[in-house]
């Protein structure tokens, strides 16, 4: 029996929650929490702010909004692993962050009312949802008008003979990476697969602003490698 998207990607992040911090950073080469730092530059949380992370993991955005917000603020973190979700709450316990509540829930369905939150995030892991559309209508519903929506996401190079490199990486080397670090090659190619099938940074802008968002940036690093969509909600939506 051939299994779904959304029943792969379940099973994947179940089974390697315990190292999926470490393999984010060997993946990256370190550059993830640089280009989330710069993603929250942009997004200038203020304190009191409401938001919410789709997609948390183990809650690592999560916690910088939480802290961006301050104890007047509230954040939501949703993830459909119970596994990571376990993860990221002794996290937030540890920074005693009482403003930061983490939920088990899909990304499809969104279990919030509309117009609730300031900012809405996902970050790498819109690549993981079975449709990208249903989730990017689902984050527009729920932000409030004048709110904002932002996905930092793995993304394709563009500079030649860069993307041939990278493309032989991911291909290649990071499986190989992924059974060292995690003993996890299948789990590992899944993450490769996702990202080549992932649409590109002009696509992706496309489809933010099909979702209703307007104002769409786009900002790419590291050569391309990963990227930053951010979009309006309308203040009559």
């Amino acid at each position: 029996m051939t299994q779904t998207k959304e029943e792969r990607v379940h099973q994947v992040f179940e089974s390697i929650y315990k190292k999926y911090d470490i393999m984010n950073s060997v993946i990256s080469f370190q550059r993830h929490k640089a280009w989330r730092k710069d993603t929250m530059r942009r997004m200038n949380v203020q304190k009191g702010n409401e938001a919410l992370d789709v997609c948390c993991g183990t809650a690592d955005w999560a916690i910088a909004l939480g802290e961006a917000v301050g104890p007047n603020g509230h954040v939501e973190g949703l993830d459909f692993s119970k596994n990571m979700l376990k993860i990221g709450q002794e996290k937030v316990e540890e920074k005693k962050l009482t403003q930061v509540n983490l939920r088990h829930g899909n990304a499809m369905e969104l279990p919030y009312e509309d117009n609730r939150f300031d900012f809405v995030t996902i970050g790498f892991g819109l690549r993981n949802v079975p449709d990208y559309m249903k989730v990017l209508r689902e984050m527009h519903r729920v932000v409030k008008p004048g709110g904002t929506v932002v996905c930092l996401e793995t993304s394709q190079p563009t500079i030649p003979v860069f993307k041939q490199l990278y493309f032989f990486y991911f291909r290649q080397v990071m499986p190989v990476f992924g059974k060292l670090f995690a003993k996890s090659y299948e789990e590992y190619s899944w993450l490769q697969e996702s990202t080549m099938s992932f649409p590109d940074r002009e696509k992706l802008a496309e489809m933010f602003r099909e979702a209703g968002f307007v104002d769409v940036e786009v900002k790419p690093y590291s050569g391309g490698v990963a990227a930053m969509h951010l979009g309006k909600k309308t203040i009559g939506n």
